[in-house]
């Protein structure tokens, strides 16, 4: 089995009795002993507010009883019993043991089952491998420290089920004297659940039951995106449960997301009706894109840095002075170009084959997720990035569900496997650049919507006394005229000059991004 050095310190951190950061203001500790020594008054503060009124805003949300709950932070236990009340199936975690205790004896049912755990290492949660339908945090996450909030919620994420909620009410305004606290924003939630895939299901701003002066409430519903599939789940699995000894796996997982996105019109139906096919070399030509900056960067991809990779090699380093933008699609190499560039695909090939494809596996299996098999393609001094020379180098297999899901939740896959990236690189550095530099390293760099060269020989031409027609019309074009893609910029982002032809401005603007078709 694969192992990460970055895992094992997390875990030896995680271990200790209280994780927060020096610079916090406060530890969990200082919480708990703040909760232990108010539980009274405070019990009787929260039972006084009934359930349907604190949390009148989601109660639409909620899931149909028999769904499992996990009530974080779960105080006198009010909600939980609530919940068990109706059906359902709570995990009361609190930490506080008097607070524990009053809600144990105030709330005694077969559906509620306590435990003394508390966020951000939630060490007894995890060990029980359970998994929630929703996970409910009702005035909790501001006596989170600052430090530990990202793990914390990354924690979180891995106990949800395929389609399951959480839900945080964040109090706004100034903290008591007596209960530390930090503040606490739905817009900081909506950036960790973004880097999760999460989606924002509501978002609203509510005034404070109690009528405290200053006080109001802000209440975030998060979903965890379900195909119905079991796709998502499995990717969950890969990007925050399975075990690494290098970036590799996520950099594959990121490469075929690409590919899924921007080149899916190279995809066949696989000779097994389970999967789709992909040219190898295209996903060793995403892969070599994707790893360009970060190796420029010297971002460390493995423990021990990046001295020794797999597919760092001759051809990968030589093409290390030509822009991401060449390796492309389309785009022709000669001479030693050509030759780099197979070298590279070859060795980053081999290395797909071999490591990531090999150890990405399913859950308690040693099944790949994506079989691929190897061509050997030979050196020459001219090569055009075709379909056909993206297939001489192999096949790579994906999952139809997966590809579906990869194709449809881009948008919200990608984020998480790069903020999972980012933590690991971070993680192997002795001194991590800040999450913004990793971040701009990983940025996909697509051509930008540029027609202006070919706006300038337009005019030139016209100058010279020659006509233009508008592409779609046909009619002459005797005053402005844009300059169209004719496969719209939105599909393809394609700058190539046989892809850009005068238009009139009012058919271009009108037409949009829609494509051409046999018939008018």
């Amino acid at each position: 089995m694969e192992r990460d050095r970055d895992s094992d310190r997390a875990r030896r951190r995680e271990h200790t009795d209280d994780p927060a950061r020096d610079d916090d203001p406060f530890t969990i500790r200082d919480v708990l002993a703040t909760y232990n020594a108010q539980a009274p008054t405070l019990v009787r503060t929260y039972e006084d507010l009934p359930f349907k009124q604190v949390h009148a805003p989601v109660l639409d949300l909620l899931p149909d009883p028999g769904a499992h709950i996990l009530d974080m932070g779960a105080g006198s236990g009010r909600d939980a019993a609530w919940f068990a009340t109706n059906g359902y199936n709570v995990l009361a975690a609190e930490p506080s043991a008097e607070m524990r205790n009053l809600g144990k004896s105030l709330h005694p049912s077969p559906n509620i089952r306590w435990l003394d755990d508390a966020l951000p290492t939630q060490e007894k949660l995890l060990r029980s491998k359970l998994t929630f339908d929703l996970i409910w945090l009702s005035a909790v996450w501001m006596h989170v420290p600052p430090s530990a909030r990202a793990r914390a919620f990354r924690k979180l994420v891995s106990v949800m089920s395929p389609g399951g909620s959480m839900m945080l009410t964040l109090r706004q305004g100034p903290p008591p004297a007596d209960r530390p606290m930090e503040p606490a924003t739905a817009a900081d939630v909506e950036v960790l659940a973004r880097r999760h895939g999460l989606q924002t299901v509501r978002s609203v701003r509510i005034p404070d039951i109690l009528e405290r002066d200053g006080i109001a409430w802000e209440v975030i519903w998060l979903r965890l995106p379900d195909d119905g599939t079991g796709a998502l789940p499995l990717l969950r699995h890969v990007v925050l449960n399975d075990r690494k000894s290098s970036t590799y796996k996520l950099a594959l997982l990121r490469t075929v997301i690409r590919v899924a996105d921007g080149a899916g019109g190279l995809a066949r139906p696989g000779s097994d009706e389970r999967f789709v096919d992909l040219p190898l070399g295209l996903v060793a030509l995403f892969w070599v894109r994707s790893f360009k900056p970060l190796i420029a960067k010297n971002l460390p991809q493995h423990p021990a840095g990046n001295a020794r990779l797999a597919f760092v090699k001759d051809g990968f380093r030589r093409l290390q002075a030509r822009s991401a933008h060449d390796l492309r699609i389309g785009q022709r190499f000669t001479g030693d170009d050509a030759r780099d560039l197979i070298l590279a695909l070859r060795d980053a090939a081999k290395c797909i084959r071999h490591m990531p494809a090999t150890f990405t596996t399913y859950p308690g299996s040693s099944d790949p997720i994506f079989p691929c098999a190897r061509k050997p393609v030979r050196i020459r001094d001219t090569v055009r990035v075709d379909e056909a020379f993206l297939w001489s180098f192999g096949t790579f297999s994906v999952p139809v569900n997966l590809w579906q899901a990869m194709s449809r939740y881009a948008a919200w896959i990608e984020p998480a496997v790069l903020n999972e990236w980012i933590e690991m690189m971070r993680g192997y550095a002795r001194q991590p650049d800040s999450r913004d530099a990793h971040m701009a390293a990983l940025k996909w760099l697509e051509p930008g919507h540029d027609t202006g060269l070919v706006r300038g020989l337009g005019r030139r031409l016209r100058e010279s006394g020659a006509r233009l027609y508008c592409v779609w019309t046909g009619n002459r074009l005797k005053r402005d005229f844009d300059i169209d893609h004719c496969f719209p910029f939105a599909a393809w982002p394609c700058n190539d000059l046989w892809n850009l032809l005068p238009s009139a401005p009012a058919v271009n603007r009108s037409k949009g991004d829609r494509l051409p078709a046999a018939e008018a």
